[in-house]
């Protein structure tokens, strides 16, 4: 078996992991950090609106025009008085997007670049994109994203409870938020693309989440009917024993996301590819994120609040403050196990756990033999 699989299976076993729980405050001031830079950035910056929301034309030359993209880009901005952006495409035509402009700038644009890339004025194309459908791509968009978010908040609270589920809402609001963030501060353009990219990282998120929640709601079943282990505790079990798939899924779902970003966009120059891909990038690894370090830590905080697990953990912490080491607290009588989990069923960051004593043979019988 391989080191990360071994290691794996030690996790969900319980016999190492890391306790997340417990430095809970370092990744909220961490995660608070991080969206107070990227709020900044939506603010100062702004973000960088594409043409299907600013309205404006796009012009394609013919195939194989000699002028390069730096050229073309001077001459469009130079006609227009607007940034422009060009792209080379596979056959050699050029794609110039100029934002902001109506109709009749359209035309004297088209003109001056007939003259200054000396092609024909029929051959080049010009198309018109009024502001009024960005409008209504965006409108779409955030009813789309609002109506996603209560039905998740509903659909949680129901499967789970209201806590889980508002941890959940937090999660997701955190990695949009972020990436949002990334896009005002790396400055790459806002297309439907990115929208799509947005709506697509939310179900990655909290995919994460739930496979987290699930395992939680598993092991804390009759909870209170035990005085070893405090809700924080089995939480923190639940992140071990699914970090490892989490990581492998998200691992997984980056590497294609990375080409695209990184060979396609960077390298290949194919900039159309940077706006869906940066959102997938930077949202897979903020939702990877957030279900391990947010998640469940905020879920921990909320349910400890309640009395009755106020008051167990108060139990579980005076009988380790009376054992005096933590080894005797992982010897136990049976009936305090629940769930039909036996008591050496240690969270991971208690440590390793008792080996189980072997079986008695001859179970009623001194002697064992058979008679």
């Amino acid at each position: 078996m391989s080191k990360l699989g071994t290691l794996g299976a030690r996790l969900h076993r319980g016999e190492v992991g890391y306790d997340f729980v417990k430095n809970r405050k370092i990744w909220y001031g961490l995660s608070i950090l991080i969206t107070i830079t990227a709020i900044l950035g939506l603010a100062v910056r702004g973000l960088n609106m594409g043409i299907e929301f600013q309205g404006g034309a796009v012009f394609n030359t013919p195939k194989n025009t000699s002028a390069s993209v730096s050229q073309a880009e001077t001459y469009a901005e130079e006609a227009s008085g607007h940034d422009a952006i060009v792209q080379k495409l596979g056959d050699g035509s050029l794609r110039i997007q100029v934002a902001g402009i109506d109709t009749g700038a359209a035309d004297q644009i088209k003109d001056k670049l007939s003259d200054d890339l000396k092609i024909d004025k029929e051959q080049i194309n010009a198309e018109l994109v009024g502001p009024s459908w960005g409008d209504q791509i965006a409108n779409k968009a955030w009813q789309g994203l609002w109506i996603f978010l209560v039905l998740v908040v509903i659909y949680l609270a129901i499967a789970f409870e209201w806590r889980m589920a508002l941890a959940a809402f937090v999660a997701l609001i955190h990695d949009i938020t972020i990436t949002v963030g990334i896009y005002a501060l790396v400055g790459f353009e806002v297309t439907p693309g990115t929208v799509i990219g947005l709506l697509t990282i939310l179900g990655y998120s909290l995919y994460d989440t739930v496979v987290v929640f699930d395992s939680l709601k598993e092991q804390t079943k009759d909870i209170t009917k035990q005085t070893r282990w405090t809700y924080s505790d089995i939480a923190n079990r639940s992140i071990n024993s699914t970090l490892v798939r989490s990581i492998n899924t998200t691992v997984v779902a980056l590497l294609p996301v990375a080409g695209l970003l990184f060979i396609g966009g960077g390298v290949l120059g194919a900039g159309m590819l940077n706006d869906i891909s940066l959102s997938l990038f930077v949202g897979l690894a903020a939702g990877a994120y957030s279900s391990i370090f947010i998640a469940t830590p905020l879920v921990a905080d909320l349910k400890e609040r309640e009395p009755q697990l106020k008051a167990l953990r108060k139990r579980v912490l005076a009988k380790r403050a009376q054992s005096g080491a933590q080894g005797e607290t992982e010897t136990h009588d049976a009936d305090e196990s629940y769930d039909g989990e036996p008591e050496d069923a240690a969270p991971a960051v208690v440590g390793p756990r008792n080996q189980p004593a072997s079986r008695t043979r001859g179970r009623g019988r001194p002697s064992g033999k058979r008679r």
